[in-house]
């Protein structure tokens, strides 16, 4: 919801909307073949428009190329930091990603020369929302490839003030775990669970392994499968610790892994076992069964380094 009352704070936070974020930025590096690659791999994009001579980057790379590391880029002026420093003064001293948008204007190739510039494109009015009361903060990156503009990157964040936690209910009105949503698409992986039993769906054309689970393959297209049973044996290939915004039923902060099992594919669950800082990439995981309430029960992945620490 949008707070109407007279907000002099949003009349200030206005008169940075156009200002200059990066001017003349430029990419630490061309658009080059490694970077394809490895962006290509960590997404699972076997597309074969990003290999060979004639290859392109993935659009949504777009943002990659400007990225600055560690050491940042030159160029950059003072009116985000400014305006950052006028909302902590505000008490609006936490920030959380909000959504970002693309327009990809024309194919980046190999050899591309990246020079961008962006702008703090537009502050909302004062808003009121489950994290708290605080302003959207929209900035517009203009992305040109040997001096043609080749994309748009909008990125929004929301810079709040914190509120007030509500204490978590206890005994009979404690909230439920969401339901899964169970289908005829799926309703075999949901017998397996309750069976403790981890079941992949695999084609019987091409015997390809697919996860979640699907109507058809999506290597052949064939219609027609079977199932195998994972063995529970898997690694951390990515993760995330979930700290906002709280869900009922939920107690932040928890870590949500995306599990590289032994036969190949990839799912996502808790990791349990470690506390939620401690969980990393590459780390060794089983599978395990774990009762929420009386009636749910899903699969978890247990670490197998340092289980005896605690859960997170």
């Amino acid at each position: 919801m949008t707070d109407t009352d007279t907000d002099p704070l949003y009349e200030r936070l206005k008169g940075f909307e156009g200002l200059p974020n990066t001017t003349a930025g430029r990419g630490k590096d061309p658009v080059n073949e490694p970077m394809i690659r490895h962006w290509c791999e960590a997404m699972g994009d076997a597309h074969p428009a990003y290999t060979g001579p004639d290859a392109v980057a993935p659009p949504t790379m777009l943002q990659a190329w400007t990225m600055g590391g560690l050491s940042g880029h030159a160029g950059l002026s003072s009116a985000y930091e400014e305006l950052s420093a006028l909302l902590d003064e505000a008490g609006c001293t936490s920030i959380v990603a909000t959504d970002c948008e693309q327009e990809y204007l024309r194919p980046l190739r190999p050899g591309d020369v990246i020079t961008f510039d962006s702008v703090i494109e537009s502050v909302s009015p004062r808003k009121t929302t489950k994290l708290g009361t605080g302003y959207f903060v929209t900035t517009r990156m203009d992305v040109r490839a040997n001096g043609e503009l080749a994309g748009t990157h909008r990125f929004r964040v929301l810079k709040y003030a914190p509120a007030a936690r509500t204490p978590k209910p206890t005994g009979k009105d404690e909230p439920r775990r969401p339901r899964p949503v169970i289908n005829r698409d799926n309703a075999g992986f949901w017998e397996g669970v309750a069976e403790h039993r981890l079941l992949i769906q695999r084609c019987t054309g091409c015997e390809t392994l697919r996860f979640p689970w699907l109507p058809g393959c999506n290597a052949c297209g064939g219609q027609d499968w079977d199932t195998v049973e994972a063995s529970g044996e898997g690694t951390v290939y990515s993760y995330v610790v979930m700290h906002h915004p709280p869900f009922p039923a939920f107690d932040p902060p928890y870590a949500v892994g995306l599990i590289e099992l032994a036969e190949g594919v990839r799912m996502i669950s808790n990791v349990v076992g470690v506390p939620y800082d401690k969980v990393r990439i590459g780390m060794p995981v089983r599978l395990a069964f774990q009762r929420f309430d009386e009636e749910l029960e899903l699969p978890v992945f247990r670490a197998l380094d340092g289980a005896s620490e605690g859960e997170g």
